[in-house]
């Protein structure tokens, strides 16, 4: 099914955006995203047309985030739920997010 999916990004210096569309349907998927440093994107929201739900478009447009960063040798920070949300469901995907490493207050 992601085959149909058509993705664009859209990149600007500290900002950008990955859009899917599928051809014959009407609407959009998108995730924004910005630079919080060289080395590190933050993926702050996903949304989907509800034309596009059910189609692997949101999918699709994190493994596409994915492939970039890998490319570019930047890690990814998941602050959007869904983008969260596949990264633990994707183990794969483990040298591509930065998950900080929270430590507790000792006393």
């Amino acid at each position: 099914m992601t085959d149909a999916i058509n993705i664009e990004r859209q990149d600007y210096k500290s900002r950008g955006s990955y859009v899917a569309t599928i051809p014959n349907i009407h609407g959009i998927a998108r995730l924004f995203y910005r630079r919080a440093r060289d080395d590190l994107i933050v993926a702050e929201h996903t949304e989907t047309s509800e034309q596009l739900q059910g189609h692997g478009a949101a999918l699709a447009l994190v493994q596409r985030m994915v492939d970039d960063a890998r490319r570019e040798n930047v890690k990814i920070y998941a602050l959007c739920s869904y983008v969260e949300e596949e990264r633990r469901s994707h183990p794969e995907w483990a040298d591509v997010f930065y998950v900080p490493v929270f430590r507790g207050a000792t006393t």
